[in-house]
């Protein structure tokens, strides 16, 4: 191939002349395992703060859940403290994921991790750790695992890396530039999971009445029943009075395919949380219209989810078909937040469509079932909006790392 003038072609792709390539070795003071002796004895409520690999994400440190040992047992291991700057490697779990180590946590330990110390003359931390969190980074990792079931990576494979380096000053700036999306990226999933709780909120007002919407409240008080106090003009209704309720049936071989045709019309939904549990298409039972389904049987059991069109149901999922003055919508949105059922103790979780009927919600009048079930679906298209916004941001990151880390974009 090619390279075009200015470049060269090297072990880990085509980079710039002006960039070096150097082992992880060659630009660190130390590579180490963190400590790998038994430590369970020694773990306190407070103390030693002890990382393990769980806790290392890529590109930042997870400390929601973090260990503690004893100074005198760590006392032992003084020459494993980690420095502000370390990056810490995971050997297992996801072998190769690397975050550097916050100042906060600064003569911590960590427990089996690999621990890099980077020569701050050569090597910017924050630069080393986009790199190895890099495709080509983790590329080396896939190629350098060993053991068995569980694979794992070990310290002197790592010292084997090849790293390319430009300037300090140029890996500065790519470091702050990727560290900015980041920063985007962290404050979109800090307001979608903001946006999340006051939707949960919502929910918890909307759906029992205990806030109404502009323009319904008759002031006419509220009243106790079976499943709380609701509105007066609302009613408590089971949910086999307010809606048809089949059951799925098993599956037959012949009766499903990988394609679709004149005879196999309609996809497949079982037993699964996915919205898209697509198995084939099927010919027999099939139901069409709005509806919802709950899983009735494993995982996931008593969520719910709105249908449209034709499909199939198989693996005893329960299908709902709400009557005449009963929102779809909101009949799925209380289900899913105010209903808790108790499963059929079988082994296996599960729902018959019996049990299911006999449940009871609060059913506010036709047009409120709407107007609240218009609430809730604009705060989940603004969540699905910022999601995907979030997840467009990430992807541009990618493409990022992969045009400056390798030199084909530059910044300086």
């Amino acid at each position: 191939m090619e390279v075009k003038a200015g470049y060269r072609q090297t072990d880990v792709g085509v980079i710039p002349e002006s960039w070096n390539l150097h082992s992880l070795r060659d630009l660190s003071n130390k590579i180490m395992v963190g400590i790998a002796s038994a430590a369970t004895h020694a773990y306190r409520n407070q103390g030693v703060v002890l990382l393990r690999n769980q806790n290392i994400k890529s590109g930042y440190l997870d400390d929601g859940d973090i260990l503690y040992i004893d100074p005198d047992y760590e006392s032992a291991f003084k020459n494993k403290r980690l420095k502000s700057g370390d990056l810490l490697t995971a050997r297992t779990g996801y072998p190769g994921t690397t975050c550097v180590v916050p100042s906060k946590y600064e003569s911590a330990q960590s427990f089996t991790t690999l621990i890099t110390r980077p020569d701050k003359m050569i090597i910017d931390s924050t630069y080393l750790c986009y790199y190895i969190n890099s495709e080509k980074g983790q590329y080396f990792f896939e190629q350098n695992q060993i053991g068995g079931g569980q694979k794992n990576v070990n310290a002197g494979a790592l010292q084997t890396m090849p790293i390319p380096v430009p300037s300090l000053s140029e890996q500065r700036t790519i470091a702050t530039t990727l560290s900015d999306v980041d920063a985007l990226i962290t404050s979109l999933d800090q307001l979608i999971a903001k946006k999340r709780d006051i939707k949960q909120a919502a929910m918890q007002d909307l759906l029992t009445g205990k806030r109404r919407i502009l323009g319904f409240d008759t002031g006419k008080g509220y009243k106790q029943t079976d499943i709380g106090v609701i509105p007066e003009d609302w009613e408590e209704k089971g949910l086999g009075s307010i809606s048809t309720i089949f059951v799925g049936r098993d599956l037959k071989e012949n009766n499903f395919s990988t394609f679709q045709d004149g005879e196999y019309q309609y996809p497949i939904f079982s037993n699964t949380v996915e919205n898209e549990g697509l198995y084939g298409y099927y010919n027999i039972s099939e139901y069409t219209g709005e509806s919802l389904t709950v899983v009735g049987r494993g995982v996931g059991v008593g969520t719910a989810f709105k249908r449209s069109g034709g499909f199939g149901a198989i693996g005893r999922l329960n299908v709902i078909f709400p009557k005449i003055n009963v929102d779809s919508n909101y009949l799925v949105n209380q289900i899913n937040y105010g209903v808790k059922f108790h499963e059929e103790n079988t082994g296996v979780p599960q729902l018959t469509g019996i049990s299911v009927a006999k449940y009871s919600l609060p059913i506010p009048p036709f047009p409120e079932q709407c107007a609240i079930a218009t609430v809730i679906s604009d705060m989940d298209a603004e969540i699905t909006e910022l999601e995907q916004q979030r997840d467009k941001t990430k992807a541009i990151k990618q493409g990022m790392m992969q045009e400056l880390l390798t030199g084909r974009i530059r910044l300086t």
